[in-house]
């Protein structure tokens, strides 16, 4: 899913050139190099050697087509799932299941988010692998994977681990014995007693947003649990690959329900008696990047905790006297330069330049809403 507007990282992403594409990211556990890459770049190379290029798709908004196969080359444009308007993540996974069930009657998939930073990449490849074999064993599976805590946060989602699915068995798996677990429930952000309960309890895992399923079994969810997006759907779908496919997806996307996907079908399904929803617990580093402050997370830090990033160097990045400060450009003629400030993020480009106190982070998308059209 590469359709975020990403409006937190505002004035770097714009309208025309969201976060997934901007070249953020050095390394980020799949390149020795320091070249740096986009989010969705980095998001790409993470599944090789894992799924093959001429499997992979991409759910974005239709105006991004043009700028996605430009950043992957190697995509054809029938791997790029357009849509008309964004819908939340459900029918994003709706549309690309309707496709993917389409063409093959059997297809099981993964759901990965085009924002995030892993390490290190090969225990990631191998909990998703693990994630297909799960489905593979069993159809009915619903598989997330939850993310082990490293603070109490009460930025996400939680997942409550309970029986274990182990290797042995006709319900098992190979190598999931203390990876692979049946989901108590979900639970929304929590506040921060609660977040440190959990935390301390080590039964939860935070929700990653990424999945493995049956295309055909979350098409039966959604016809059970969100009915009038799945007859949009299956319009959508009958059309799909023929001539009339632009403007039924025309017609009809923009009238399906919005809703996220955790509560259109997670939350509902760990309950429900026809399908099982399973857990891969993944003990990494996994950086969602929707806001400046964690952009900074991927950046190396100085010994009073001050970050640069973009195309800054030493010679147009100054710091003084500052702590735990955030400067980033896009410019590489310009300095950006920070006297005696604690706990603060500036991000300069060619047209615009945001100043801000770390701690007013989430509020950048208020702001967004009043700054003025050609600059969004």
């Amino acid at each position: 899913m590469a359709g975020g507007a990403g409006t937190r990282l505002w004035p770097m992403s714009r309208k025309n050139e969201p976060k997934q594409l901007l070249p953020l990211i050095r390394g980020g556990g799949v390149s020795a190099d320091t070249k740096a890459m986009s989010l969705l770049e980095l998001s790409a190379a993470r599944l090789d050697g894992l799924v093959d290029p001429d499997k992979r798709y991409i759910c974005t908004g239709e105006s991004y087509r043009a700028a996605i196969a430009a950043s992957l080359p190697g995509l054809a444009d029938r791997q790029i799932l357009g849509e008309p308007v964004a819908r939340d993540t459900v029918n994003a996974v709706g549309l690309t299941a309707a496709v993917l069930a389409k063409r093959d009657k059997d297809a099981i998939f993964a759901v990965f988010t085009a924002d995030h930073v892993i390490e290190p990449v090969e225990v990631f490849r191998q909990r998703v692998d693990l994630g297909f074999r799960l489905v593979e064993q069993d159809p009915r599976r619903l598989v997330t994977f939850s993310i082990k805590p490293t603070y109490p946060a009460t930025g996400f989602g939680y997942v409550e681990r309970g029986p274990a699915i182990g290797s042995a068995g006709s319900g098992g798996v190979k190598g999931a014995d203390g990876l692979a677990f049946r989901v108590a429930r979900f639970v929304e952000k929590p506040n921060a007693q609660r977040a440190q309960a959990y935390f301390d309890s080590g039964q939860f895992g935070w929700n990653s947003g990424m999945f493995v399923w049956k295309a055909a079994t979350v098409l039966d969810c959604i016809k059970r649990f969100k009915p009038e997006s799945h007859a949009g759907l299956m319009k959508i779908q009958a059309a799909w690959d023929t001539k009339d496919q632009a403007r039924v997806l025309g017609e009809v996307y923009p009238t399906l329900p919005k809703i996220s996907v955790d509560y259109a079908i997670m939350e509902p399904a760990s309950t429900d008696k026809l399908v099982e929803v399973a857990t891969v617990q993944m003990d990494l580093k996994w950086l969602d990047v929707g806001s400046w402050p964690s952009y900074g997370e991927t950046l190396a830090a100085d010994e009073a905790g001050n970050r640069v990033g973009g195309v800054l160097d030493a010679a147009h990045a100054v710091i003084v006297n500052s702590r735990n400060s955030l400067a980033v450009s896009s410019d590489p003629t310009h300095t950006v330069a920070i006297l005696g400030c604690d706990d603060l993020i500036v991000v300069h480009t060619k047209d615009a330049t945001l100043v801000m106190p770390r701690e007013k982070a989430e509020e950048l998308k208020a702001l967004h809403a009043l700054v003025k059209d050609e600059l969004k």
